[in-house]
């Protein structure tokens, strides 16, 4: 007994010690950040207020977080709510999707879509799926997907192989196309044998030479693979418009190097615009060019700014004949943010999709080019409510980026850009890929996809018809300023195409 009495007080002293030495440390730490703080003059707070100034810095990078988990409401957060997000994450993990006691959502704002119930919708046996939309009809392999909502470009660079093979499979086991970004073909794009949609940026990785130039060659070579359905021309896109894609030199490791054709570890910058396109004409003609070389649907995507730039380029494919047009127009909303981008252009530049989707639907229906030119609606689209306005716009094909990205796990942490996404989603950090298990993921892309489609059936029904394709202006309101609705019909009414 008195041994252990002995051990004890020994053990007691030794805490006390090393508590008496922490203290010690921690004052002499205080001292050292106080002389430093009080020196230095770069940063004011610290300088008038030494040590306690540091606080501040503390505070407002947990912010970021406390806000998202603690303070800020249902519908208040941006770019994605939580009830967004949330509805997204049940979808794809198959959880329950309905809720009780009422909406949460604010009804009378202004801009707020309500669709129109019919009074007699349609019984379950009358259901019918879409059918599929050809694109590219003209072309000698002209592709007829299966469905109408789709995978957005993220390239691998931007995505971590781990996510492009969850999506990828995903993408297969839903029947929709994977859209490959601006970063070049990957193997993790091919990992499920989806279809894929190869977009050509402006710096032309994947397909270009050694000056940047487009390589026919290679391009023939992608062309081959039956995976690749079609090809899209970037102009810009909805995060930066006017500026090419950016990826940090943190992730430009040697894989993504040798698939773009670009040097390991520096910024990957693509230019502005593409070099050999200055104009419609040539836009036409390099549209031509890959057609010819492939005989695959091509098109185009852009986020409008001047609505006026679409009248020249309808007119210049009047002038050569609806052949010579794109076959498809993926339309980016402003509020695009896959990208990492300069704040003034992620805030201030190009239009929103719900002012610019009706612009280009009423144009290309006024010149007789709606049926010839499919419309893909891009931008912010990740709920069925979302995808069902674009179809009653008059979209033939929505596609989402961000939404896939939740079905994966984000976490809206954003920190894309950093290289230290928590998740795994957009990291090349192994450690942080570990958590992400493509496998399990897949199956949650697949579910996400799938119950969208269903949410979006179930809107159709309700509005009285038999398939989401039959969807109009007609079937849905927007909220004015007075707090009152007007049909969409109204608010945008559709032009009549010319007689023929």
């Amino acid at each position: 007994m008195t041994v252990d009495q002995s051990t004890i007080f020994i053990i007691l002293q030794w805490l006390v010690s090393l508590f008496v030495l922490a203290m010690m440390l921690g004052v002499l730490c205080v001292l050292i950040m106080y002389v430093v703080d009080k020196t230095q003059t770069k940063h004011t707070i610290r300088h008038n207020f030494p040590v306690i100034g540091r606080f501040r810095y503390v505070f407002e990078n947990l912010g970021e977080f406390f806000r998202q988990y603690f303070f800020a409401m249902d519908r208040e957060e941006m770019p994605f709510n939580r009830a967004q997000r949330s509805w997204v994450y049940r979808a794809a993990k198959n959880a329950d999707r309905n809720l009780a006691f009422g909406s949460t959502r604010d009804l009378t704002k202004q801009g707020t879509i309500i669709f129109a119930n019919s009074p007699f919708p349609p019984q379950e046996e009358e259901q019918t799926k879409p059918e599929p939309l050809t694109i590219g009809p003209h072309c000698s392999q002209p592709y007829a997907p299966r469905s109408y909502f789709h995978i957005s470009g993220m390239s691998y660079g931007s995505l971590s192989p781990v996510a492009l093979k969850a999506l990828s499979n995903g993408a297969q086991q839903a029947g929709c196309w994977l859209n490959t970004g601006e970063g070049g073909l990957s193997a993790y794009h091919l990992d499920g044998n989806c279809d894929i949609v190869f977009q050509i940026g402006t710096a032309k990785y994947g397909v270009r030479d050694k000056d940047g130039n487009l390589n026919e060659l290679r391009l023939q070579e992608l062309a081959n693979d039956q995976r690749i359905k079609m090809f899209e021309v970037k102009l810009s896109q909805g995060a930066k418009p006017g500026k090419g894609g950016i990826l940090p030199a943190i992730k430009v490791n040697k894989e993504i190097a040798e698939i773009r054709g670009i040097p390991e570890g520096q910024d990957s910058i693509s230019p502005n615009r593409h070099r050999d396109i200055s104009n419609n004409a040539e836009l036409l003609d390099f549209i031509h060019r890959v057609r010819s070389i492939t005989g695959k649907p091509v098109g185009v995507k852009f986020v409008l700014g001047d609505p006026n730039s679409l009248d020249d380029l309808i007119s210049t494919v009047l002038e050569r004949g609806q052949e010579s047009a794109p076959d498809f127009i993926t339309l980016d909303s402003a509020d695009g943010g896959t990208g990492s981008a300069p704040q003034p252009l992620m805030d201030y530049v190009g239009l929103k999709l719900t002012e610019s989707l009706p612009i280009l639907i009423d144009k290309l229906t006024a010149a007789g080019l709606k049926e010839r030119i499919r419309v893909i609606a891009s931008g912010k689209m990740i709920t069925p409510a979302d995808v069902a306005w674009a179809i009653a716009i008059g979209a033939d094909f929505v596609v989402s980026a961000r939404g896939f990205m939740f079905a994966l796990g984000c976490i809206q942490a954003m920190q894309c850009n950093k290289n230290t996404c928590p998740t795994g989603v957009t990291t090349h950090d192994p450690k942080l890929q570990r958590g992400l298990n493509p496998i399990d993921k897949a199956t949650r892309v697949a579910n996400y996809h799938k119950y969208l489609e269903y949410g979006v059936n179930i809107i159709a029904h309700s509005c009285g018809v038999s398939d989401p394709r039959q969807l109009n202006r007609q079937h849905a309101r927007v909220v004015t300023n007075t707090g009152d609705t007007v049909s969409l019909a109204q608010r945008y009414p559709l032009p009549q195409p010319p007689q023929k």
